[in-house]
Protein backbone atom coordinates (compact mmCIF):
# COMPACT_ATOMS: atom_id res chain seq x y z
CA UNK A 1 0.00 0.00 0.00
CA UNK A 2 1.04 3.20 -0.89
CA UNK A 3 -0.52 6.49 0.41
CA UNK A 4 0.07 9.97 -1.72
CA UNK A 5 2.79 12.17 -0.54
CA UNK A 6 -0.04 14.66 0.03
CA UNK A 7 -0.67 12.86 3.18
CA UNK A 8 2.55 13.98 4.20
CA UNK A 9 2.10 17.43 3.08
CA UNK A 10 -1.52 17.75 4.74
CA UNK A 11 -0.62 16.85 7.85
CA UNK A 12 2.79 18.67 8.04
CA UNK A 13 0.83 22.30 6.76
CA UNK A 14 -2.16 21.43 9.43
CA UNK A 15 0.87 20.85 12.28
CA UNK A 16 1.88 24.56 11.71
CA UNK A 17 -1.45 25.92 11.64
CA UNK A 18 -2.50 24.47 14.58
CA UNK A 19 -2.12 27.00 17.34
CA UNK A 20 -3.09 29.89 15.11
CA UNK A 21 -5.09 32.44 16.86
CA UNK A 22 -7.82 34.96 15.72
CA UNK A 23 -6.63 36.66 12.37
CA UNK A 24 -3.45 34.42 11.69
CA UNK A 25 -4.24 32.62 8.81
CA UNK A 26 -1.32 31.22 6.86
CA UNK A 27 -2.04 31.16 2.62
CA UNK A 28 -1.41 28.33 0.38
CA UNK A 29 1.50 30.00 -1.09
CA UNK A 30 3.49 30.83 2.18
CA UNK A 31 2.93 26.89 3.22
CA UNK A 32 4.31 25.67 0.08
CA UNK A 33 7.26 27.97 0.11
CA UNK A 34 8.15 26.46 4.07
CA UNK A 35 7.52 22.78 2.68
CA UNK A 36 9.09 23.22 -0.50
CA UNK A 37 6.46 21.77 -2.29
CA UNK A 38 4.14 22.84 -5.42
CA UNK A 39 1.67 25.53 -4.96
CA UNK A 40 -0.92 24.24 -7.17
CA UNK A 41 -0.72 20.85 -5.88
CA UNK A 42 -0.65 21.88 -1.95
CA UNK A 43 -4.37 23.90 -3.47
CA UNK A 44 -5.47 20.58 -4.35
CA UNK A 45 -4.74 19.40 -0.93
CA UNK A 46 -6.29 21.76 1.08
CA UNK A 47 -9.66 21.72 -1.21
CA UNK A 48 -9.89 18.42 -0.09
CA UNK A 49 -9.52 18.89 3.11
CA UNK A 50 -11.80 21.59 3.13
CA UNK A 51 -14.34 19.56 1.52
CA UNK A 52 -13.68 17.36 4.74
CA UNK A 53 -14.45 20.14 6.95
CA UNK A 54 -10.73 19.91 8.62
CA UNK A 55 -9.80 23.55 7.65
CA UNK A 56 -11.45 26.31 6.15
CA UNK A 57 -10.16 28.75 4.04
CA UNK A 58 -10.69 33.06 4.93
CA UNK A 59 -11.07 35.18 1.67
CA UNK A 60 -9.30 38.68 1.61
CA UNK A 61 -5.81 40.23 1.49
CA UNK A 62 -4.98 38.68 4.52
CA UNK A 63 -7.12 35.76 4.13
CA UNK A 64 -5.60 32.40 3.69
CA UNK A 65 -6.94 28.91 5.88
CA UNK A 66 -7.16 27.84 9.88
CA UNK A 67 -8.65 24.41 11.25
CA UNK A 68 -12.27 24.50 10.94
CA UNK A 69 -12.79 22.60 14.32
CA UNK A 70 -10.21 21.80 17.27
CA UNK A 71 -7.38 19.64 16.91
CA UNK A 72 -8.21 17.15 19.07
CA UNK A 73 -11.22 16.11 16.96
CA UNK A 74 -8.83 16.22 13.55
CA UNK A 75 -7.56 12.92 13.38
CA UNK A 76 -4.51 11.52 11.38
CA UNK A 77 -7.37 9.04 9.46
CA UNK A 78 -9.90 12.11 9.30
CA UNK A 79 -6.73 13.19 7.14
CA UNK A 80 -6.11 10.40 5.77
CA UNK A 81 -9.72 10.16 4.37
CA UNK A 82 -9.81 13.79 3.34
CA UNK A 83 -6.69 13.48 0.56
CA UNK A 84 -7.13 9.63 -0.34
CA UNK A 85 -10.67 9.34 -0.51
CA UNK A 86 -13.10 6.26 1.28
CA UNK A 87 -12.96 3.94 -0.44
CA UNK A 88 -11.00 0.94 0.72
CA UNK A 89 -7.49 0.51 0.29
CA UNK A 90 -7.78 -2.98 -1.51
CA UNK A 91 -10.56 -3.74 -3.79
CA UNK A 92 -11.83 -7.50 -4.07
CA UNK A 93 -12.00 -7.95 -7.65
CA UNK A 94 -13.75 -11.52 -6.54
CA UNK A 95 -11.23 -13.38 -8.81
CA UNK A 96 -11.82 -16.81 -7.09
CA UNK A 97 -14.82 -17.25 -9.09
CA UNK A 98 -12.96 -16.97 -12.37
CA UNK A 99 -10.85 -20.19 -11.54
CA UNK A 100 -10.82 -22.25 -14.84
CA UNK A 101 -11.42 -25.40 -12.94
CA UNK A 102 -15.16 -24.43 -12.15
CA UNK A 103 -18.22 -23.73 -13.95
CA UNK A 104 -18.66 -19.67 -14.37
CA UNK A 105 -22.53 -20.54 -14.98
CA UNK A 106 -22.86 -22.15 -11.92
CA UNK A 107 -20.70 -20.90 -9.25
CA UNK A 108 -20.95 -23.23 -5.84
CA UNK A 109 -22.41 -21.47 -2.90
CA UNK A 110 -18.29 -21.84 -1.37
CA UNK A 111 -17.58 -19.05 -3.88
CA UNK A 112 -20.66 -17.12 -3.78
CA UNK A 113 -22.49 -16.67 -0.67
CA UNK A 114 -19.12 -16.27 1.82
CA UNK A 115 -17.08 -13.61 1.46
CA UNK A 116 -13.74 -14.22 0.14
CA UNK A 117 -11.36 -14.86 3.00
CA UNK A 118 -8.44 -12.47 1.38
CA UNK A 119 -10.77 -9.54 1.30
CA UNK A 120 -11.91 -10.29 5.22
CA UNK A 121 -8.25 -10.44 5.81
CA UNK A 122 -7.30 -7.18 4.17
CA UNK A 123 -10.41 -5.59 5.21
CA UNK A 124 -9.37 -6.91 9.20
CA UNK A 125 -5.69 -4.84 8.18
CA UNK A 126 -7.14 -1.90 7.41
CA UNK A 127 -9.68 -1.73 10.03
CA UNK A 128 -6.61 -2.38 12.76
CA UNK A 129 -4.95 0.60 10.61
CA UNK A 130 -8.18 2.91 10.78
CA UNK A 131 -8.54 2.24 14.82
CA UNK A 132 -4.92 3.35 15.26
CA UNK A 133 -4.84 6.63 13.44
CA UNK A 134 -8.21 7.32 14.52
CA UNK A 135 -6.88 7.38 17.83
CA UNK A 136 -3.38 9.94 16.96
CA UNK A 137 -4.98 13.80 16.72
CA UNK A 138 -3.44 16.98 15.20
CA UNK A 139 -3.23 17.81 18.62
CA UNK A 140 -1.55 14.75 20.09
CA UNK A 141 0.82 15.56 17.16
CA UNK A 142 1.69 19.27 18.12
CA UNK A 143 2.39 18.21 21.75
CA UNK A 144 4.59 15.70 20.41
CA UNK A 145 6.85 17.46 18.00
CA UNK A 146 6.87 20.73 19.68
CA UNK A 147 6.41 19.41 23.09
CA UNK A 148 9.12 16.62 23.05
CA UNK A 149 11.02 16.34 20.12
CA UNK A 150 11.90 19.69 18.83
CA UNK A 151 13.80 22.19 20.54
CA UNK A 152 11.90 25.16 22.17
CA UNK A 153 12.72 27.83 20.25
CA UNK A 154 11.50 25.54 17.20
CA UNK A 155 8.03 26.57 17.46
CA UNK A 156 8.27 30.18 17.81
CA UNK A 157 11.05 30.37 14.46
CA UNK A 158 7.84 28.74 12.52
CA UNK A 159 5.28 31.07 13.63
CA UNK A 160 7.56 34.07 13.50
CA UNK A 161 8.29 33.36 9.84
CA UNK A 162 5.03 32.83 9.03
CA UNK A 163 3.73 35.98 10.67
CA UNK A 164 6.44 37.43 8.69
CA UNK A 165 5.06 36.80 5.21
CA UNK A 166 1.45 38.02 6.55
CA UNK A 167 3.13 41.76 7.59
CA UNK A 168 4.55 41.98 3.97
CA UNK A 169 0.95 41.83 2.73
Amino acid sequence: MKMSVGVEYALHCLLYIVKLKGKDYVGIKDLAEFQGVSESYLAKVFTKLGKAGITKSVSGVKGGYELAKDPENISFWDVVEAVEGKEPLFQCAEIRQKNILIDQNNLPDSYTKCPCFIKVVMQEGEDEMKKYLSKKTLAWLYNEVYGRILPAETENKTHQWFKSKRETI
